[in-house]
């Protein structure tokens, strides 16, 4: 593994030699020593990055391409060893991981192809004499802040279509996630891609301020929590945004759902990565002349939940990845007790694994619209049961909360599912299936008047996002 910082298509030690220890999840064993940037090498990357920059957007475009194809070739070379490293550090079952780098690969392939169809028009003009048509070309150096739950996918999700459209990136993973991703790096200089356009430097809150708000930055691409998405606002000012935050995922249960599967799908969504993804069941809305016997089936899927080793194979939840999003977990289900609210499966962390991040699947019943299960994204494997009368109550229920990221309805019927699709406040709504649905061809992302962001990650609309729009006109006259 690697433990370096990646600046100019070298792996360096940091300026002052610092380093952190790297703790894995699954076996509370010191895994790296992993160096800690500071300010001086930040200059260094984004200097490096703009000059790569400048020379990579002349590159064609097919000849971008071919070296991402290249990239997402020596990904899936490599599957076995970046998986089993992703596990080791993050957390997540190993079949987790092989879907993550799996797909990661799959992304260099689609945006190679998605940037080789991104053109522009010619427009019509008033005067005759005029010709006008647009273009598409980058924006320039990009900082790119990035979470713990998916270190490496969601690099991808802005690597690949960034350097598609010519771009350059100075990306900040958490240190506790960051051995993957600077492992998985060098398989970009293997493939051709210049020195100086894709820059990982390691960091934790304080260095991400000084990343966004650097001159030498023209736009951000962030995916995290809507508090931390808050802040980079704040500081970037009038540069290119691409926002991704929280979510608190209301899967609605309608009176003529299919209960088996949307109790199956509701289950899956929350132990998927442990329940740390934005995208998760963090709220599930029953129709009330449902209730009883959803819950039902909800305890029966539950026990399809494996916790275990997430190198086993069998297992489908392994550890959470860090004591303070445990601990939120604690706080929600610490409340939930308080309030009476019926915990009907887990709720504990187990005893019976090498750390106390392993925390049992639990559903929580007759939870109540204002507890801290309901309005906060709990992010951790529970399943929390809020009941609602009627259609208008279970979709109040889900707007009233402020992330709008994604949502889920379950309903035989074609009319009630259209209407909480048009009215839903999410940025997407997925029908009879699990809250967790994504694809790498979706344009992801949150709504208007939430605290979710803007943007799109996933397929042309993210390469849409990196590129400036820009339009010519010339006088023939």
């Amino acid at each position: 593994m690697q433990t370096q910082l990646y600046i100019d298509g070298k792996y360096v030690d940091s300026s002052d030699g610092n380093t952190t220890p790297i703790t894995s999840p699954v076996t509370g064993e010191v895994i790296a020593q992993l160096s800690v940037p500071t300010e001086a090498d930040l200059n260094h990357a984004i200097a490096v990055a703009r000059k790569g920059q400048a020379q990579w957007r002349k590159v064609g475009v097919w000849q971008r391409a071919e070296i991402l194809h290249k990239v997402g070739d020596l990904i899936a070379a490599n599957r076995e060893k970046l998986s089993h490293l992703l596990t080791l550090e993050q957390g997540k079952p190993i079949t987790e991981s092989y879907a993550d780098v799996d797909e990661t690969a799959v992304l260099f392939h689609l945006h190679a192809e998605d940037a080789v169809r991104l053109h522009g028009e010619t427009l019509p003009t008033h005067d005759t004499n005029k010709r006008m048509w647009t273009f598409y070309q980058a924006v320039g150096t990009w900082a790119i802040v990035i979470p713990w739950n998916f270190p490496v996918l969601m690099f991808s999700e802005f690597a690949a279509p960034g350097l598609a459209t010519g771009n350059a990136l100075v990306v900040k993973p958490p240190t506790h996630t960051a051995l993957t991703l600077l492992t998985m790096v060098e398989i970009l200089e293997e493939a051709g891609l210049p020195p100086g356009l894709v820059n990982i430097l390691p960091g934790e809150g304080d260095f991400g301020a000084k990343l966004v708000a650097h001159e030498g930055i023209d736009a951000i691409g962030f995916i995290g929590s809507s508090a931390t998405a808050e802040k980079i606002v704040k500081t970037a000012g009038l540069k290119r945004c691409i926002i991704e935050a929280s979510g608190n995922g209301p899967v609605v249960v309608l009176d003529d759902a299919d209960l088996a599967k949307a109790a199956q799908a509701a289950v899956v969504g929350a132990y998927y990565n442990a329940g740390q993804v934005c995208c998760a069941t963090g709220r599930v809305l029953v129709h009330r002349n449902v209730h009883k016997e959803f819950v039902e089936e909800v305890k029966k899927a539950a026990a399809e939940a494996v916790l275990g080793d997430p190198f086993d194979e069998k297992t489908t939840l392994g550890p959470m990845n860090n004591e303070r999003t445990a601990s939120k977990v604690d706080e929600h289900l610490n409340q939930a007790r308080e309030l009476g609210f019926d915990i009907v499966v887990g709720g504990n962390r187990s005893k019976d694994f090498p750390t106390d991040l392993y925390y049992e699947f639990t559903v929580v019943d007759n939870v109540d619209e204002k507890s801290l299960l309901s309005t906060d994204e709990t992010f951790g494997p529970v399943v929390p049961i809020i009941v609602g009368e009627d259609d208008e109550d279970l979709l109040r229920l889900a707007n009233q909360d402020a992330l709008g990221l994604q949502g889920a309805v379950f309903t035989k019927d074609f009319a009630r599912a259209y209407y909480f699709v048009e009215n839903m406040r999410t940025g997407q709504v997925i029908v009879n299936d699990s809250n967790g649905y994504w694809d790498i061809n979706m344009p992801f992302g949150g709504v208007g008047g939430t605290r979710t962001g803007w943007g799109r990650i996933g397929g042309k609309h993210t390469l849409l996002d990196m590129s400036d729009l820009r339009t010519g006109v010339i006088d023939l006259s």
